[in-house]
């Protein structure tokens, strides 16, 4: 095993003292071309390119003397010293970090950027990123070849965003470009480069916080999941003092909306359709998860009502109005999906997806069994609850409200 260990970050600027001095005694050097180009790295010393870092790794455990990774920007941010430090490698590392590349970029753009959620993009996983985008309204994305912005933007699709795409940070060839997402897809943009995805809804800015990325506590009057109905009519505001039902319809009930939540757990880097959203709830809870969400209504006013209860709630999610299952098939591939009308033939729909879940409901067992079928024969292992909630006034102890339903779940048992 190398005797010693150095990985040194550089964003361009003139290297410190101690990395200088770590590069000097250097007998193995690693990095990328122009990393190995630097005029500090000496003559005598071997050179590994940095393509596979597992590869080189290896080739650190079997050296003997000094190494040294150059790495740009923090390499403990996203970088090399996570996959250096892994148990199959079993090396201990100095870290010489400089200003990570996300850093400089906000720097660049004259932005904070603790409020900003930050993913890595890479090909094969890029529609979690775009996911990311469409639900927060500061993302920086870490790029990589063939999933950088043009990729970025072409996902997004009709969903608005301005980016910020910082080309080459730390060299001559530095350049920061700021275009609206639908005009990303036009040009050739130069790797390395770091894209800051702004827009939508979201906290007011120069609002200060107390954790970086998403703030769990916005907006701050609000607490719970499953509210009742009042906090989402059109009339009420943040805290549901108004306790007018409308835009509430048939199996809405905040205890089935609860249920429905549960089995489909929305995540960070989920796409939920939503699909006959009515009053917005089940959309509007589901974005609070920070999933990105889809809410698809053929009522015009169903589609504004969940408009607006997402801008009351500071969520971003995207609405649709059309009629399912037709609408469907263009919008993005889903992670989850809750069908909350058109019964078995969206259901089918839906699982010809393939979502990782699929909930729904029914009011009949006729109905119940027409989904569960639909269900399985898309290759869902199905189940089935019948649910009633009964709601009591508590002066009285007597009973105010009863909803019953059949709770419809499918887990997808294939890939």
């Amino acid at each position: 095993m190398a005797d010693r260990v150095t990985v040194i970050g550089w964003d361009g600027s003139p290297l410190t003292a101690a990395a200088r001095s770590a590069l000097g005694a250097a007998t193995l050097v690693a990095g990328a071309a122009h990393h190995l180009a630097l005029p500090e790295v000496p003559a005598d010393a071997e050179r590994v390119r940095l393509g596979s870092v597992d590869l080189a790794a290896r080739r650190i455990a079997r050296h003997r003397g000094s190494a040294v990774v150059l790495a740009d920007g923090d390499p403990g941010f996203f970088g090399v010293v996570r996959t250096l430090r892994a148990p199959e490698h079993g090396l201990e590392v100095e870290v010489v970090p400089a200003v990570s590349s996300v850093a400089t970029a906000f720097a660049r753009a004259g932005m904070p950027w603790d409020d900003a959620q930050v993913v890595v993009a890479h090909s094969r996983d890029l529609r979690r990123a775009v996911n990311v985008c469409r639900a927060h309204p500061k993302v920086a994305v870490l790029t990589s070849p063939g999933a950088g912005p043009a990729e970025l933007a072409l996902l997004l699709g009709p969903v608005h965003r301005t980016f910020v795409i910082c080309e080459e940070l730390g060299t001559e060839r530095e350049q920061v470009t700021v275009v609206t997402s639908d005009r990303a897809a036009d040009h050739t943009w130069r790797d390395p480069n770091v894209v800051i995805v702004i827009g939508g809804l979201g906290a007011p800015t120069g609002r200060g916080g107390w954790i970086a990325g998403r703030d769990p506590g916005y907006p701050p009057a609000l607490r719970g999941w499953a509210l009742p109905a009042d906090a989402y009519t059109t009339g009420g505001d943040a805290g549901g003092t108004d306790a007018s039902a409308d835009g509430f319809g048939e199996g809405e009930s905040t205890e089935l909306r609860a249920a429905q939540l549960a089995r489909l757990g929305p995540r960070v880097g989920d796409l939920v359709w939503d699909i006959g959203s009515g009053s917005g709830a089940a959309a509007v809870e589901a974005a609070r998860f920070g999933a990105a969400v889809i809410a698809v209504d053929r009522d015009p006013a169903a589609c504004r009502r969940t408009t607006t209860v997402a801008r009351r709630y500071g969520v971003q999610l995207q609405v649709v109005q059309g009629v399912a299952p037709h609408v469907l098939e263009d919008l993005p591939e889903p992670d989850v999906v809750r069908v909350g009308g058109g019964g078995a033939p969206v259901v089918a729909a839906c699982a010809d997806r393939r979502p990782e879940r699929i909930v729904a409901h029914a009011a009949t067992r006729d109905d119940a069994e027409a989904i569960g079928r639909a269900l399985a024969e898309g290759g869902y292992a199905v189940e089935c609850t019948l649910l009633q909630a009964v709601e009591l006034d508590t002066s009285a102890w007597t009973e105010r409200e009863r909803a019953v339903a059949f709770l419809l779940s499918g887990r997808r048992t294939h890939p």
